[in-house]
């Protein structure tokens, strides 16, 4: 069984997100490991890219700001063999498919195995294009990590019916940013995914309020945020340790 499957062991998972070398290797490691003591169940680490597509300003910024400090893939494999020493937390990668592609996919997935990825988020890869991975992944237990949006509704059950992991329930169209309001349906759309998978449901994009959390917490297996620990760090920099830890345990409380 994924280990994965662990973060939504005990209620409501809350998963963080943040940018690898944003500001600095060092300080990712820091961060990772204060927004696990805070409650985090699970961390997505974000993979620098250039053009992050699927990301509002707050995500492209810290992307720009951790390629001028020139972090590269080996430097995330490096953070995430350096969490390993200390935590056994799920780790997943976020990466737009590029970088994964010329790094090379099975020098990439097996790396992801012998370090301890234990799955991979793809904003950019198309359903249709999973197959691109998916067995190379699975050959070094890494999950590939499917996401729904609101707009999927004619391919949910093809999309869930070999998803691994979990599944990632896009809130809101347009790209990652905090958000005033969810105004998606998103009972009818877990609703409808749950009709077709027994995977755990974490919802993401949008949510940075504990009220917020709390709502979705009712209905979702997990709650994802991004743009918000984002935020924190590029105002705090190299001093959000303390910061981070007060807001993830807010949000994790929200989650219960």
């Amino acid at each position: 069984m994924s280990k994965i499957a662990n973060a939504f062991n005990d209620g409501t998972a809350f998963i963080g997100f943040l940018t690898a070398g944003d500001p600095t290797v060092d300080k990712t490691i820091e961060y990772i490991l204060a927004m696990e003591e805070a409650g985090c169940d699970l961390i997505e680490i974000g993979i620098p890219f250039s053009d992050p597509m699927a990301e509002g300003v707050v995500i492209q910024d810290a992307n720009v700001r951790a390629l001028k400090h020139n972090t590269t893939t080996d430097d995330v494999f490096e953070i995430v063999r350096r969490i390993r020493q200390k935590t056994d937390i799920p780790l997943v990668f976020l990466t737009y498919i590029n970088p994964v592609f010329f790094y090379g996919y099975e020098e990439f997935f097996k790396k992801c195995g012998e370090y301890g990825v234990d799955g991979i988020i793809s904003p950019d890869l198309p359903y249709e294009e999973k197959g691109e991975i998916a067995d190379i992944a699975a050959r070094n237990d890494v999950d590939v990590i499917s996401l729904i949006a609101p707009t999927s509704k004619e391919r949910i059950q093809k999309i869930a019916n070999d998803a691994t992991g979990f599944i990632y329930v896009v809130s809101s169209l347009g790209v990652t940013g905090m958000r005033s309001e969810i105004k998606t349906d998103l009972n009818s759309i877990l609703s409808d995914i749950r009709d077709v998978s027994d995977l755990p449901l974490a919802v993401g994009f949008g949510i940075n309020t504990p009220q917020q959390a709390s709502e979705i917490s009712k209905i979702a297996d997990g709650v994802i945020v991004g743009s918000a620990i984002v935020k924190i760090i590029e105002e705090y920099g190299e001093n959000a340790t303390q910061p981070l830890k007060d807001y993830v345990l807010a949000m994790k409380n929200a989650c219960k």
